[in-house]
């Protein structure tokens, strides 16, 4: 058995948790010990997943695996380190590290969308989909880390947020691997088009906004 094909066994079989215990945590309750074990048992899958991900897409160059791999590992490691940043005191060094990365991966996919569209290619369509999306949570992230955001605990409802984004990516995954009906542009978005809006739905739900201090005019 070849080193590709070991590590596709892996990547298949920490995917398939993935999907299985992303399911459970979604529409199970939150907070409490069961959602903590099984949110830590879908950390480690979906992150090796990811990272098996990339090694594989360069023993065989694959743009798709990539791209996932990339925007997973973004999501999954900010929504994780995101319940330790209750005050803005608590932003590491690692923390910027991972949103100036994924800044830095976002424009590249914004660049390389362009390009292929003027090529002719609708995958750049994508490209610059979760490129922008990538961007956008940059700046929530600068927000956050500065204080600026108008959520009081940002660090809960971005958990939510990143969590079930990265849950996005493993279901677009696996969607457009098995796929052989669709338009390839619409198994690519369709995950985000019918799961973004749970996002919206649970940080309604669970955030706290602040209270603005009102000052007299003088």
């Amino acid at each position: 058995m070849t080193l590709f094909k070991i590590l596709l066994a892996l990547h298949i079989i920490c995917g398939g948790i993935s999907l299985f215990y992303g399911a459970f945590i979604m529409f199970s309750k939150k907070g409490d010990k069961k959602h903590k074990k099984i949110g830590n048992v879908y950390f480690y899958a979906m992150l090796s997943t990811s990272v098996l991900a990339i090694v594989m897409s360069y023993l065989h160059p694959n743009y798709f695996l990539f791209i996932i791999a990339i925007f997973t590992i973004y999501m999954i490691l900010s929504g994780k380190r995101y319940l330790e940043k209750k005050k803005t005191s608590n932003v590491k060094s690692l923390d910027w590290i991972v949103t100036v990365s994924m800044f830095i991966f976002g424009l590249i996919f914004i660049a390389y969308g362009i390009f292929a569209i003027v090529k002719n290619d609708n995958f750049g369509i994508v490209l610059i989909v979760f490129g922008s999306i990538s961007i956008l949570f940059v700046v929530q992230d600068y927000r956050n880390f500065k204080g600026l955001s108008t959520i009081k605990n940002f660090w809960l409802t971005t958990h939510l947020q990143r969590m079930v984004g990265s849950y996005i990516a493993a279901i677009t995954a696996f969607i457009v691997v098995n796929n052989s009906i669709l338009p390839e542009i619409v198994a690519w978005l369709l995950p985000t088009v019918f799961l973004v809006p749970l996002i919206t739905i649970w940080r309604r739900k669970y955030q706290v906004l602040r209270v603005r201090k009102l000052t007299d005019a003088s």
